[in-house]
C-alpha cells in the first residue's frame, strides 16, 4: 500500500502538489520534502502561473514548464520512495505519464 498518492501539477491557486486521494492541496514542506525541492516546485509553480495568465499561448514554453514537471515527478518519487505520484498538464489538460 502507498503512504500517499499525489499529482504534481501548475493549476493556478493549486500549490503544486495534490492530493490524489483526498483532494484538495498539499504544501510541499509538509509532506517530507527536502528544502531543495521545496523551493523548486515553488519557482515552478510560479512561472506556470506565469504562463497561466498569458493564455498558455506559448507552446515552447508550455512543453517545457511540464518537462520541469515531470522531472519535479521523479524528484518527489525519489524522495518519498512510497508515494505513488503522477503528473497532470494544466496547460493541455491532461494527464501525462511518464
Amino acid at each position: 500500500m502507498t503512504e500517499l498518492s499525489l499529482v504534481i501539477d501548475g493549476m493556478l491557486s493549486g500549490t503544486g502538489i495534490r492530493d490524489a486521494a483526498n483532494g484538495g492541496y498539499l504544501e510541499p514542506q509538509d509532506v517530507g520534502l527536502s528544502e531543495a525541492l521545496v523551493r523548486k516546485i515553488g519557482a515552478w509553480q510560479s512561472a506556470y502561473e506565469d504562463a497561466h495568465f498569458h493564455q498558455y499561448e506559448d507552446e515552447a514554453r508550455n512543453e517545457a514548464l511540464d518537462r520541469e514537471g515531470l522531472e519535479i515527478v521523479r524528484a518527489v518519487r525519489a524522495e518519498l520512495p512510497k508515494a505513488e505520484v503522477g503528473y497532470f498538464s494544466s496547460a493541455t489538460l491532461s494527464e501525462i505519464k511518464l
